[in-house]
């Protein structure tokens, strides 16, 4: 993790390095950082334990999680998620591409977009603070589960491939497998299954996702659409 802690340095963040597990979550409680990089196979501590640790700090602010592993097998994948990873990258990777994933994590919203809202109904995104509403309750979404509904909300009835919204989520050269993404959107359909909207995230089956609107769901559905 060296060679990772001076590139994030290089690039302007203050950083800790630790490598035992129950220091790391004693630090947490102690200094409540804004982004955690945990390692599946940090010693001391089972890396899930962290990230259950981290949620359940109470800080003025969200504490951003990334998990790396070299286990690559869908139920890993989809624990970390549940506890509230925000990202998942495997092993092996470069150490640029890790700096690239955290600013994208911790990136604020640019001017172009703080004014942004994209809606469905009352299905609503707000860029300026990143808040997700439906029927007026807020949704609780983590990082990637809010990137991939705002990609493809905002880009309603077109068909995206589960490459694509890798591409966009977490960049062209990322080594996620595209499993991700169905994790993802799995978890996304039940977050919105209380509101009502879990139908607008269509599958085509050998193709990927897509925003339906609202006409769409009233009109007969196309065959391999899910």
């Amino acid at each position: 993790m060296k060679p990772l802690s001076r590139e994030l340095c290089d690039a302007g963040f203050s950083v800790r390095a630790i490598s035992d597990g129950s220091v790391a979550l004693a630090a947490l409680m102690e200094h409540a950082p804004h982004l955690v990089i945990i390692d599946w196979n940090m010693p001391g501590f089972a890396a899930l334990d962290l990230i259950a640790g981290a949620r359940r700090m109470r800080v003025p602010h969200e504490v951003r999680l990334i998990l790396l592993s070299a286990l690559s097998n869908e139920p890993d994948v989809v624990a970390g998620f549940d506890l509230g990873a925000d990202d998942y990258i495997a092993k092996p990777f470069s150490v640029r591409e890790v700096v690239a994933r955290v600013c994208a994590v911790l990136r604020p919203q640019s001017r172009h977009n703080r004014g942004e809202v994209v809606s469905c109904g009352e299905l609503m995104i707000e860029s300026s603070t990143n808040r997700v509403t439906a029927r007026g309750r807020v949704l609780n979404l983590r990082g990637v589960e809010y990137r991939i509904l705002k990609f493809i909300m905002s880009h309603p009835r077109e068909l995206f491939t589960r490459a694509q919204i890798l591409s966009h989520v977490w960049g062209s050269k990322s080594k996620v497998d595209e499993r991700t993404i169905d994790v993802n959107v799995r978890r996304l359909r039940k977050i919105l299954e209380a509101p009502g909207y879990e139908a607008h995230i269509q599958t085509v089956r050998g193709f990927g996702y897509r925003f339906a609107t609202a006409r769409e769901l009233t009109a007969p559905m196309e065959k391999g659409v899910e």
